[in-house]
């Protein structure tokens, strides 16, 4: 995503700007809370000037934006580049105890801005919203090979059956990120946990037309 070209204004800071202060900002956040974050935080962190951030981001609530938009941008990529091989139930596991879980444990910043949080107002999230949207459809594969399910996320059993392997993933990080899985067990609890879920929803019966959420 370009952060870049506002109407009107010239492009006095190209992309290889924006990519160090958005690691100047994730850095801020991973070591110090998102309350740290501040315009004059991350031009000092990133060597520049205060302009150089106004001139990208526009404001303090368009890098949360914009750290938002990377983090799904990683997390798809990553999810899409779990392997596919002729065990969908292994390979499902592994786009959530393999892929997820390393998203979460490189990128601790990003996952806190991604998901829910008392800290994030609503508003933003919402403008990293496609994003998120198209993180969420490259998992779709993976759940309609293992559960043998066809469709899109506008089919209500396809989508529940993606939220539902998503929300366990983000449950199970979480955890992890507060320290609540012992360090040495983390990933057998996650592949244990990812196995478990998916057997149980091979099983289970057809999800009702109306029962849809919504990501």
């Amino acid at each position: 995503m370009r952060y870049l070209g506002k109407v009107g204004r010239p492009k006095e800071h190209n992309e290889k700007t924006a990519a160090a202060l958005l690691d100047a900002a994730e850095s801020i956040v991973a070591t110090e809370g998102l309350d740290a974050l501040s315009v004059r935080r991350v031009a000092e962190r990133a060597g520049t000037t205060t302009r150089a951030v106004y001139s990208v981001f526009d404001s303090r609530e368009g890098m949360l934006v914009a750290l938002g938009t990377r983090a799904f941008e990683i997390l798809g990529a990553w999810v899409a580049e779990a392997p596919s091989t002729d065990d969908p139930t292994a390979d499902l596991v592994e786009a959530g105890a393999g892929q997820f879980r390393r998203w979460t444990l490189e990128h601790p910043a990003l996952f806190r801005v991604a998901f829910p949080s008392t800290q994030i107002p609503p508003a933003l999230a919402e403008r990293f919203g496609p994003v998120r949207l198209n993180a969420l459809v490259g998992l779709v594969d993976f759940v309609g090979r293992a559960l043998e399910l066809q469709g899109t996320l506008a089919d209500p059993e396809i989508r529940d059956a993606t939220l539902t392997f998503h929300a366990m993933c983000e449950g199970l990080a979480l955890l992890e990120l507060r320290g609540v899985l012992m360090p040495h067990r983390a990933e057998q609890v996650w592949r244990e946990a990812l196995t478990a879920l998916v057997t149980g929803m091979r099983t289970r019966q057809p999800v009702a037309a109306d029962q849809g959420r919504r990501f």
